[in-house]
């Protein structure tokens, strides 16, 4: 007697393949092997089967001030849109979709995210939009982004669209060296901003988040051009190095004063801040080698300045350096800076100072923004504030601790 046919499980997963999936899919399987320059004419082709045009794809410039448009086959390239007065600006500046009815349909600014780090912004013509075309186009821009971020080390090309200044041989040295400027995840943010984008040399910043703890360093090389570019990049490689073998903070400083002295003799330093904030507790902990003390700020307001022992800048051969301990609470937010910010001095020959800087802070954090905006406009804020002098490098980072509880990103709803 012949066995009877198994009908499939009630619960069975439809594996057939969407109008979606294919779209995605075609993208995502031509990306492997894609040069870069067929990226542009690609996505046009994707936009089109969804009855999209006018294709443009933004990315921001060295100087976070305006989206430069990528110029392609099948894209629309215009002019430069300056960030804080555009649609594409305020979709870029939100990470939200932004629509503009026009005469002949809807214009979309989609932003394009890597991970939670603005790569820029899609835009596209669509005659009309439903929640159908919402979803498959900001899961477009997603895939379109990633794929920016990869070909972005096989090639010049998206370098160049976002350098609209000559840059220093010490700027190129820096950039090649920074983390992506934001990262966002639940329980902890943070951004960094360099001044001046298309000359910076000493100043650099890296951070890395191992599991439950925020690893954090900035660091400020003495000197200027190549010279203190160079012995940012030792100090910040030291840096990397002590941290990935998981030493405590006094080592990782001993390891950086070790490499610092060694390659540029008794002479030279960098002063550097070093922290590790436990995301899960809010525990920070931090080293301090001659660097500005950073600003706790709590409810908006900067609430009082960091200090603690500190220690020698590193190349010095300082002692072994004492940590410094606190305990945050969800939604402080920390900001790390450079003494290049602070000793600014203004047409009188009056430096910016720590106090201006305070208020500065104050004004910017009353508008309730993301660590990404925040830091971004602070930056101009501050540069506009000094007459837009800026004679030595400045960096700001800014942590924001949120606390809470990220497992349920790991599971499917």
């Amino acid at each position: 007697m012949p066995e009877p046919e198994r009908l499939p499980a009630s619960g069975t997963v439809d594996r057939s393949e969407g109008f979606g999936e294919r779209l995605l899919g075609m993208l995502l399987d031509r990306a492997h092997e894609m040069p870069p320059q067929l990226i542009a004419p690609l996505v046009a082709e994707e936009v089109a089967t969804i009855g999209g045009r006018e294709v443009s794809l933004y990315l921001q410039d060295y100087a976070q001030l305006f989206l430069v448009p990528l110029e392609g086959r099948g894209l629309t390239a215009g002019e430069p849109e300056h960030i804080d007065a555009s649609r594409v600006g305020t979709a870029f500046l939100r990470a939200a979709v932004t629509e503009v009815p026009q005469p002949d349909g809807i214009r979309l600014y989609l932003p394009l995210l890597d991970g939670s780090d603005q790569v820029g912004v899609m835009a596209l013509t669509l005659d009309t939009v439903d929640d159908d075309d919402r979803r498959l186009l900001r899961r477009l821009a997603g895939l379109v982004a990633d794929m920016l971020v990869t070909k972005h080390s096989y090639t010049d090309e998206f370098f160049l669209a976002r350098r609209r200044e000559p840059m220093s041989v010490a700027a190129e040295i820096q950039w090649s060296l920074l983390p992506p400027l934001t990262m966002v995840v639940p329980r902890v943010a943070v951004a960094g901003i360099l001044e001046p984008a298309y000359n910076i040399a000493g100043d650099s910043f890296d951070y890395a988040l191992n599991d439950d703890v925020l690893h954090i360093a900035v660091v400020d090389a003495m000197g200027h051009g190549l010279d203190a570019a160079t012995m940012a990049t030792v100090a910040v490689g030291a840096y990397r190095h002590a941290r990935r073998a998981d030493v405590d903070l006094a080592h990782i400083y001993s390891f950086m004063d070790q490499a610092i002295a060694e390659q540029f003799g008794p002479d030279h330093f960098a002063t550097a801040q070093m922290m590790r904030l436990n995301v899960a507790t809010g525990r920070l902990q931090w080293v301090n080698a001659g660097h500005p003390a950073p600003l706790l700020i709590r409810g908006h307001r900067v609430t009082r300045q960091l200090h603690g022992p500190t220690t020698l800048p590193v190349g010095f051969g300082g002692e072994e350096p004492l940590i410094s301990e606190v305990q945050l609470e969800p939604g402080d937010r920390l900001l790390c800076y450079t003494d290049g910010l602070i000793e600014e001095h203004h047409d009188t020959g009056v430096e910016f100072g720590e106090e201006q800087l305070i208020n500065c802070v104050n004004r910017i954090e009353q508008a309730g923004e993301g660590v990404r905006q925040a830091v971004r406009w602070l930056s101009h804020t501050l540069k506009q504030e000094r007459g837009g002098i800026t004679t030595d490098d400045s960096t700001l980072f800014l942590v924001e601790w949120r606390g809470g509880a990220d497992d349920d990103l790991a599971v499917l709803a």
